[in-house]
């Protein structure tokens, strides 16, 4: 996850499905990639424990197979995204400027209101 350090990200790796609990719960982590089968669990306790916290954790899966049924699967279940592992560059900053992306929409205040339509019985 070179890549994400380049962009100024700072990264924590673990590979038990109680590490990242542990991170999730101890700082404010907004994304997460996670092979699909972990020492003790699989990434459906990861997505379980992002959707645990009271802030939003867009877990992203990565696979080494191209299993569409578990990409399939990981997507329904709320995963963000599925990518092929090892992760190319440009996979991983598409994922990220999604995010981005969205975080922004997000926090768009309205700058206007709607118009007011006057009746006619005001007139």
């Amino acid at each position: 996850m070179a890549v994400l350090n380049e962009e100024g990200l700072s990264t924590i790796s673990v590979s038990r499905v109680r590490d990242c609990q542990d991170v999730l719960t101890t700082r404010f982590i907004r994304l997460v990639f996670c092979e699909p089968r972990l020492s003790d669990g699989n990434y459906r306790d990861v997505l379980a424990a992002a959707r645990g916290l009271k802030h939003q954790v867009r877990v992203v899966v990565t696979s080494r197979l191209a299993d569409w049924t578990e990409c399939r699967d990981a997507l329904r279940e709320g995963a963000f995204d599925h990518i092929a592992s090892p992760c190319h560059p440009t996979d991983v900053l598409r994922v990220l400027l999604q995010v981005k992306r969205e975080e922004a929409v997000a926090s768009r205040v309205p700058t206007h209101t709607e118009p007011k339509v006057a009746s006619e019985a005001a007139a």
